[in-house]
C-alpha cells in the first residue's frame, strides 16, 4: 500500500491523540501546523500549543503561520498528498485547500450537518441529544459544509458530561481517522454531500452559562452537562448584598415528584449532600457547587453557609 505524504493541522490538547495516530500510521508526516504561541498567565509568558509540543517530541517539524498568506506558503512548501485537520482554530481559504493533492480531511465531533461550528459536543448535551458521533469530511470554503467521507455514531449516556463525551468521541474519532487513512491509501475515496437539516454549534460564552430557574429542569441539566469543561454553568446569590457567582459542577434530576413552588425555591436537602431547587418545570438536584473565590463543596454545605433552609429562595 503506498505511503501518503500528510500534513497535520491542529492546536489544542484534543488534537494530540490524532497527531499521534497519524504519526503511527506508517505514512510520512511532512509537518505539523499549529496556531502561533499565545501569551498566558499574569506574566503573559508565551505558551506553545500542545500539538506543537507533541510534534517536536515526535521529531516532526512544526510551523506556526500567523496569517492566511503564511499558512498558504507553508502548505505549498510541504506539497502534501493529504492534510488532516483537527481543531486547528482557523478557517482555511479555498486557494489553500487546493494545494493538497487529495484534499483536507477534517475530524468533526458531530454527525454533520448537525452542529456545525466550534462547540458540537457541548451543544449536543445542552440540547439533550440521545445520539451524536464523529464525521470525517472534506473541507470546502464553508463552515463544516464539505462532503462526508466517513461517520460513526456514538450514544450519549445519561451520566455524560462534556469531558466524558469528548473522551469517547476522541477515541472513536482516532479509530475512524486510522480507517480513513487506510481507505485513502487504498484508493477508496468517498465524497458524499451532507444531507439532512443543518444546525449550528457556536462558541459558548459566559452569557450562555447562567442558569435561569424559571426554565424546565431538563434544559438546565443539559446546560450543566454541556458546560462541564467551561464556561461552567452558574447562578448568582447576593449574601450581605454582594452578588456572587456559584458554579454548578454536578447536578441531576431528582427521583419522584416535585412540589409546587416558585422557581428558585429550595425544596429539600437530600442524602449525599445535595439539595433540590424548583424550576419552571420540575426540579434540579444540585450536588456539587463552587462559589466564587472558594473551593468546590457539597451543595448542602453551601446552603448551610447561606443559612438557607427548604422553603427559602436562591438569589
Amino acid at each position: 500500500m503506498p505511503k501518503l505524504r500528510v500534513a497535520f493541522l491542529g492546536t489544542p490538547d484534543i488534537a494530540c491523540g490524532f497527531l499521534s495516530r497519524v504519526a503511527a500510521s506508517g505514512h510520512e508526516v511532512a509537518g505539523a501546523v499549529t496556531q502561533p504561541d499565545r501569551p498566558v498567565g499574569r506574566g503573559l509568558r508565551l505558551c506553545c500549543a500542545p500539538a506543537a509540543v507533541l510534534a517536536e517530541n515526535l521529531g516532526i517539524k512544526v510551523y506556526k503561520p500567523a496569517s492566511k498568506r503564511e499558512l498558504h506558503d507553508v502548505i505549498a512548501s510541504l506539497a502534501p498528498d493529504l492534510c488532516v485537520v483537527v481543531a486547528y482554530g482557523r478557517l482555511i481559504p479555498e486557494e489553500t485547500l487546493a494545494l493538497a493533492r487529495i484534499g483536507f480531511l477534517n475530524v468533526h465531533f458531530s454527525l454533520l450537518p448537525k452542529y456545525r461550528g466550534a462547540a458540537p459536543v457541548q451543544w449536543a448535551l445542552i440540547n439533550g441529544e440521545a445520539v451524536t458521533g464523529v464525521t470525517l469530511f472534506w473541507l470546502d470554503k464553508g463552515m463544516d459544509t464539505g462532503p462526508v467521507f466517513l461517520r460513526l455514531e456514538e450514544p450519549v449516556r445519561a451520566d455524560d458530561d462534556a469531558l466524558s463525551l469528548f473522551t469517547r468521541l476522541s477515541a472513536a474519532g482516532s479509530d475512524l481517522l486510522a480507517e480513513g487513512l487506510r481507505k485513502i491509501a487504498a484508493g477508496e475515496l468517498a465524497r458524499e454531500p451532507q444531507t439532512g437539516e443543518p444546525s449550528l454549534a457556536p462558541k459558548l460564552t459566559q452569557a450562555d452559562s447562567v442558569l435561569d430557574f424559571s426554565r424546565p429542569a431538563p434544559a438546565l441539566l443539559g446546560l450543566v452537562r454541556g458546560l462541564a469543561c467551561g464556561p461552567v454553568a452558574r447562578f448568582f446569590v447576593s449574601p450581605g448584598g454582594r452578588r456572587t457567582a456559584v458554579q454548578v459542577l454536578s447536578a441531576a434530576l431528582p427521583a419522584g415528584a416535585v412540589a409546587a413552588a416558585a422557581p428558585g425555591t429550595v425544596l429539600s436537602v437530600e442524602a449525599g449532600g445535595g439539595f433540590v431547587v424548583k424550576c419552571g418545570v420540575g426540579g434540579l438536584l444540585l450536588r456539587t457547587l463552587k462559589p466564587e473565590g472558594k473551593k468546590a463543596m457539597p451543595a448542602a454545605d453551601f446552603l448551610n453557609g447561606l443559612r438557607l433552609r427548604p422553603g427559602g429562595l436562591l438569589g
